[in-house]
């Protein structure tokens, strides 16, 4: 039997995995490698490092789902090479997200919801700069045809995500963001009418602010635009941003009239990864009828084997995701989103009640289904020093994995930090149980050590919308 040198067949051996060559050296993490590795190796390097991020069940400050159905990792599994904008290649998958979108034109009471427009997105961000964009061109388009400049156009909106400053910036508009003001900490119609003039190409509402969670009154705000529009001629168009009330008061609060009920709602833009359950990467951008999208918004491509119409930002997007929304869809359809939904809220309320008896803190929000989203939110006391404050308390919380951001709100409220729960599916009423007594220990712990320097808001861990 021939004998052979060991290192000569090393590489068709399987060693142990941390005794392998690979792991007992450090992987390049800056440099592109000049050798290949084995895949086992190199999986472990990588899962390794990961295991260094958070628990995301216990990322409280996401509205991004953390739990999902074994069904929904196999349909994933099997569109991963599925190009969403290749509709020609994948053309059943551009049949569900076409189905999706009068689905959801249908659940958000468009007048014609089988012959509406719409798209998947990746994100709500990117459908919500979609719904903008629209509302630029249909004002542009009515400017001209009146001989009218467009060099100066608004915007007006209530304390908004990043992606509508990211919008204005982009498309060079004037945010006019009503600031909080005292207890009033979102958006009302008698703001709104104060800054509108006949440069303002719209106003949008958000149904579930990301600071407090609450919803903005959407039907008050598109009465008062009436009113505005009978006593001077502006006929301004309402975009709202449902990203993640798009997805609950359907369900939850169906008598409440923020949608395409409104004459004047012309676009809504919702994220499916977020209370539409489906995995992160789907958001969706929904005109109420043909006509309020603009032509120039719409492009038609043939290199990918037909002609297709794209509207998205992005090109070339990920299949799956959209796949998994229409299975949400067909699995759970009004009853099954109600009864999730529902639960979440319930949660809401009982962490709600059970922050409210800790002592130190204030209830701003208390998870109300009908004036917002299941959450909750809290402020210290006023004229209490517990010992710690809200960052404090946050980064305590994350010493047992808990991820609950505290942050300071927008202008003209700078001065108020407030901590925020989301409690999306896979938040239980045990694991909401769990939280609740790690954060008495919590204020337990800084009884007996108090803070003599309280954590800032730029020393925290740092939380950004």
């Amino acid at each position: 039997m021939p004998l052979h040198d060991k290192n000569s067949i090393r590489d068709l051996v399987d060693d142990e995995i941390y005794a392998s060559s690979d792991m007992s050296v450090s992987m390049p993490k800056y440099k592109f490698p000049l050798q290949e590795h084995s895949p086992r190796d190199v999986y472990s390097a990588v899962h390794d490092e990961l295991m260094l991020d958070g628990n995301s069940r216990q990322n409280l400050a996401t509205f991004c789902q953390t739990w999902a159905e074994p069904e929904v990792h196999k349909l994933m599994d099997e569109c991963m090479d599925k190009n969403m904008v290749d509709k020609d290649e994948y053309p059943q998958t551009a049949e569900i997200e076409g189905r999706c979108v009068h689905m959801l034109a249908d659940l958000w009471n468009s007048p014609d919801a089988a012959n509406t427009i719409g798209c998947s997105t990746t994100g709500s961000s990117e459908a919500a700069m979609l719904g903008g964009m629209a509302m630029k061109r249909a004002w542009e388009a009515k400017r001209k045809a009146a001989g009218k400049s467009i060099d100066k156009p608004n915007l007006v909106t209530g304390p908004v995500q990043v992606c509508w400053h990211k919008f204005a910036r982009y498309w060079d508009i004037e945010l006019r963001e009503v600031p909080m003001e005292g207890d009033r900490l979102i958006l009302n119609a008698e703001e709104v009418v104060r800054r509108c003039d006949e440069n303002t190409i719209g106003v949008v509402p958000t149904l579930g602010v990301t600071f407090t969670c609450q919803y903005e009154p959407v039907k008050e705000i598109a009465d008062a635009l009436d009113q505005l529009q009978e006593s001077t001629g502006l006929d301004i168009r309402m975009h709202v941003d449902g990203a993640s009330g798009g997805f609950l008061a359907p369900f939850c609060a169906p008598d409440l009239v923020w949608d395409f009920r409104i004459p004047r709602v012309k676009s809504i833009n919702a994220s499916g990864h977020k209370f539409g359950l489906a995995p992160l990467g789907v958001g969706w951008a929904i005109w109420r009828e043909e006509a309020d999208l603009p032509e120039e918004e719409i492009f038609w491509v043939n290199y990918l084997g037909g002609n297709m119409r794209d509207i998205a930002l992005n090109f070339s997007r990920p299949g799956g995701q959209i796949v998994c929304q229409y299975y949400n869809f067909l699995r759970l359809g009004h009853e099954g989103y109600r009864k999730i939904h529902t639960a979440c809220y319930e949660t809401a309320k009982y962490i709600a009640g059970e922050v409210a008896k800790l002592g130190p803190f204030d209830v701003i929000y208390d998870g109300d289904m009908a004036s917002g989203i299941p959450a909750l939110c809290w402020k210290l006391k006023e004229g209490v020093d517990p010992g710690f404050s809200l960052y404090d308390f946050a980064d305590r919380l994350r010493a047992r994995g808990w991820q609950v951001p505290a942050y300071s709100l927008p202008p003209k409220r700078e001065d108020l930090a407030i901590q925020r729960i989301l409690v999306r599916h896979g938040v239980s009423r045990d694991l909401g149980s769990l939280l609740v007594e790690d954060m008495k220990r919590a204020i337990d712990y800084y009884k007996s050590h108090p803070v003599h320097t309280p954590m800032s808001a730029d020393e925290a861990s740092g939380f950004h919308h």
